[in-house]
């Protein structure tokens, strides 16, 4: 990692290699003689008088040198070591010096042999250290570095000679042993500390990580320093193959803790995923309002850690640790931008800019699917609002212009309306819970689920009216209430919701439970439970999984059990060893799926390389299909009959194979996403391994590949990624077509993308006849202007830096469930599309005063700029616009304060951020 001096790989001048090639020729025949001195004097280029000087002195020093008066040794050595350090400052080039010492070199090393006394053999040990930069091989630099005098500060020859220096030691570090190791690590010892005075925070980071030593760091950062050694090891973390990424950002959290930078400790412990230093951190800060910023970033974690009563605050920490009052602050954003008034499906449409060939054409048919798009636009769209224009009136007008199972989500939909206000939604929704009607039963008790997704309430108000249902003999309603408890309890890992839900795979003897419940329950318990590595449920789930029929295991739900379970392992890389074990004894393509499920799992957004090539490769595999054997058989009618019947046979195989192992393919295709999605440059070889896998790939890769886009760069629309999308909503085969235009929508998900707008009413005006595309369009455009354009599904947040575990599980499940798009969300499971709402978060900035008081202060809102390793101060946004909180930020987007009346508690300022009076404001 270290970077290699900029001498080694300065190409030599060529006259200085023609030299010793001149010498030889002159040895044999003259015309050769004559040819290299002329080619010598053409490229070498005439010295200056100043170099011509300094030429001749040096010569005169190594020829001293050389000579049998030892009392001229030291003082030649020394005049050397001062013409030398005289030019080293600058190192635009090799210094000259350097340069016309390198045909001294060996003379130099011999020199060295023959030296008097201690002091001239440690000063000659020096100049060779410093002239092996240019010239030397191997060690060199190194082996008479530690022949010369130790006590001389090492950074008297300048920044470079330390930095080759640095090279070399973590080049060599891993073959060495013992005494040479210990001589290494006090040499390291004097490096870091040059290198923090000289404000190459990197280099010193760069050589402790290449020698495993990062735990010397905390030494010798300071204050000032601090900042920038803890934004350049968090920069390196995704870069880092395990175990050694976590020793980073461990090193960083203790920088942290130890210079009181409690909201940066608490991120890198979120990061960390670490519990027990979670709950440390929390207790640190002695002042109120730093607990309370720490209590904000845990709720938009969905973290929440049990606190004594006795604690101050209590009530207060607990209220804003359980997101109580979200609801409330997004309906003051809303005011604020004023978008209150509630849209009708129509405002999203804009038909009536459609330009309609016929006259008739402007005569909507009422049908039955475009009805049942309509209830999910106008969820999405006023999502959070708590008021709408069509269930809000007189819901069960609009709710029988759905179809049966229609009617399921579109009563669910009033969930999404009334979307984290507990107390206000469940008494609009209770209505329904007494209808006739079983689907809209079950529609009412989805929605209370999603009412109460993310929002910790001491009551449990879902768990109590969800969990009667759970055993319910209608499989209708039993759906509704499973999937409303695990959207309630996303991300809360609530015993009293896990022992509820465990019922269900008992199964008593009438309702024995069908594969899609088991596969909703399975998914519902790996959203409670996300990334906690649950042992208990793990269990259940495996045995499920090993007690299924060979038809069950064919049945599409089943790929929610294997879901289930790798979200119980989600991020949380190497856990998952015991679990791949069990999974090995299942047969093929079964074990395949899980396995790869799991394991992608596991390395979400880590970004890890290796993960990726194994994806890679198994998205590489071809299978034979049906049309080649037909054609092979053709050519081969003449062989006798057992021939075609062994033909027949492989036939059979073949064709087994292919419908085998697609499903895995897709798999891997989203794990690639899933993997990569974690930083800029990972996701951005993706994006260019998909466009390989759609041009050449089997229909199940090309399937999933456009899911996979939407996955990599969720609410972050980028030109290149909606191009290559609305190529491929124009599609031949259907599903690539349905999936691209689902991820359309999922990349400008709350972005209210002008662009994107008009292309998908476009593509509604191209896809009118076709129901299942238009359909498809619909949740696109609604999915576009989600929140009115001010909820974001972006799993990432805080700079980017922290995943949400809960948003990417909801993100998952919605794209698991699109890899057989024809099957679930086009046929009777499109309530699934609500798993979506975990992911759901307002992307806004609403700042406070130390007592919980909004304030509304001027901020700088810009383009956020990575500022690693840059030296000074420099700016970290750009092209950036003043507003008063509370504002509005998309990806990529940064803010400052602009005052200097406040002071910010956490240098991100994003979600809810509390200011304090700044004690030196002067108006």
């Amino acid at each position: 990692m270290t970077g290699e001096s900029k001498l080694e790989k300065k190409p030599l001048p060529q006259g200085d290699s023609k030299d010793a090639k001149g010498n030889q020729a002159s040895q044999g025949q003259g015309q050769e003689a004559g040819k290299a001195k002329k080619d010598e004097k053409e490229q070498q280029p005439e010295l200056s008088d100043e170099d011509q000087q300094l030429q001749e002195e040096l010569e005169l020093l190594v020829q001293r040198l050389q000579e049998s008066d030892k009392k001229l040794y030291k003082p030649a050595l020394e005049m050397m070591a001062k013409l030398i350090r005289a030019s080293t400052t600058s190192m635009t080039s090799v210094p000259k010096p350097l340069k016309f010492m390198r045909p001294h070199y060996e003379t130099m090393k011999t020199v060295y042999k023959h030296m008097p006394d201690e002091q001239t053999r440690q000063l000659c040990a020096d100049i060779i250290s410093v002239l092996s930069m240019t010239m030397g091989s191997g060690k060199d630099c190194l082996a008479y570095r530690f022949l010369c005098d130790r006590t001389q500060t090492i950074g008297d020859w300048g920044h470079e000679y330390v930095r080759h220096l640095s090279g070399e030691i973590s080049a060599h570090y891993h073959d060495t042993t013992g005494d040479f190791r210990i001589q290494l690590i006090e040499l390291v010892k004097q490096i870091i500390p040059y290198n923090m005075e000289h404000n190459a925070e990197a280099d010193a980071c760069d050589l402790l990580i290449e020698i495993d030593h990062l735990h010397l760091l905390a030494e010798y950062v300071d204050e000032s320093a601090y900042p920038r050694v803890c934004l350049y090891l968090q920069s390196c973390y995704p870069y880092v193959p395990e175990p050694d990424n976590t020793i980073i950002l461990e090193t960083a959290l203790q920088l942290a803790r130890k210079f009181h930078q409690h909201t940066q400790a608490m991120r890198l412990a979120l990061m960390l995923n670490d519990m027990g230093k979670i709950g440390e951190i929390f207790k640190e800060p002695k002042e109120p309002a730093m607990q309370k910023q720490l209590a904000f970033m845990l709720a938009r974690q969905q973290v929440c850690i049990e606190l004594d009563e006795s604690v101050a605050d209590y009530d207060d920490l607990m209220e804003i640790m359980s997101n109580a009052n979200l609801n409330k602050h997004f309906l003051n954003l809303a005011r604020e931008l004023d978008i209150m008034e509630p849209k009708t499906p129509e405002d999203i449409y804009k038909s009536h800019l459609d330009n309609s060939r016929s006259r008739f054409a402007s005569i909507q048919v009422d049908s039955a699917k475009q009805n049942l798009a309509a209830s999910f636009v106008n969820g999405f769209v006023n999502a959070g609002f708590g008021v709408d224009k069509l269930l809000s009136e007189d819901g069960n007008k609009w709710l029988y212009k759905n179809k049966e199972h229609g009617m399921l989500s579109a009563t669910a939909s009033l969930g999404l309306i009334l979307l984290w206000d507990v107390d206000g939604g469940l008494t609009m929704i209770d209505k329904y819970l007494y209808s006739t009607d079983d689907n809209i039963k079950s529609g009412a008790l989805l929605a209370c689920g999603i009412v109460n997704c993310g929002i910790r309430n001491e009551v449990d108000p879902a768990h109590a009216l969800l969990s009667d249902y759970i055993d319910n003999q209608n499989s209708c309603m039993r759906i509704g209430a499973i999937l409303g408890l695990g959207i309630a309890y996303a991300g809360s890992n609530r015993a009293i919701v896990i022992d509820t839900l465990k019922t269900v795979f008992a199964g008593s003897g009438k309702t024995s439970p069908s594969v899609e419940i088991l596969g909703i329950t399975a998914l519902s318990l790996g959203l409670i439970s996300v990334g906690t590595c649950n042992a208990e449920i793990t269990e259940i789930l495996l045995q499920t999984i090993m007690g299924m029929t060979k038809t069950d295991m064919k049945d599409t739900y089943t790929r929610f059990l294997w879901l289930g379970l790798g979200l119980l392992y989600l991020g949380r890389q190497k856990s998952t060893e015991a679990v791949m074990m069990t999974l090995e004894v299942l047969e093929e393509p079964q074990r395949s799926m899980a396995t790869t499920m799991v394991d992608i799992c596991a390395y979400a957004g880590t970004g890890n390389v290796l993960k990726i090539q194994q994806l890679l490769h198994i998205c590489s595999d071809h299978y034979e299909t049906t049309n080649a054997d037909e054609e092979k058989e053709k050519s081969k009618k003449d062989k006798s009959k057992e021939k075609e019947k062994e033909k027949d046979k492989e036939e059979k195989k073949e064709k087994e194979k292919e419908k085998d192992l697609s499903p895995v393919q897709a798999i891997a295709v989203l794990g690639i996403a899933l993997i990569a999605m974690g930083e800029d440059i990972g996701a951005e070889m993706a994006y260019r391994s998909f466009g390989n896998l759609l041009r050449y790939c089997e229909p199940a890769i090309r399937r999933a590949v456009p899911l996979a886009l939407g996955l990599i760069s969720a609410s972050n629309p980028k030109l290149n990624i909606l191009d290559t999308l609305s190529k491929f909503s124009h599609d031949v085969d259907a599903e690539v077509a349905h999936n691209a235009i689902f991820a359309m929508g999922l990349v400008g998900a709350g972005t209210n993308n002008a662009r994107l707008a008009s292309m998908l009413r476009q593509l509604a005006q191209y896809h009118s006849k076709d129901p299942s595309n238009l359909f498809m369009v619909r949740i696109a455009q609604s999915l576009t202007h989600l929140g009115k354009g001010t909820l974001s599904l972006s799993p990432y947040h805080s700079d980017r830096q922290l995943m949400n575990p809960m948003a990417v599980a909801g993100l998952m499940a919605t794209l698991v469930s699109l890899l057989d798009v024809k099957n679930l969300i086009l046929n009777r499971s499109h309530y699934l599309l609500y798993t979506l709402v975990p992911a759901m978060q307002a992307r806004m900035l609403i700042t406070f005063d130390e007592e919980l008081n909004q304030l509304q202060v001027p901020v700088r809102v810009g383009i956020a700029i990575d500022v690693v390793g840059q030296a000074g101060k420099p700016k970290t946004i750009t092209g950036f616009q003043t507003h008063t909180t509370p504002v509005l930020l998309a990806i990529g987007e940064r803010a400052e304060l602009a005052t200097d009346e406040y002071i910010s508690l956490t240098p991100v300022m994003e979600g809810f951020v509390i200011l304090k009076k700044n004690p030196n404001f002067v108006k």
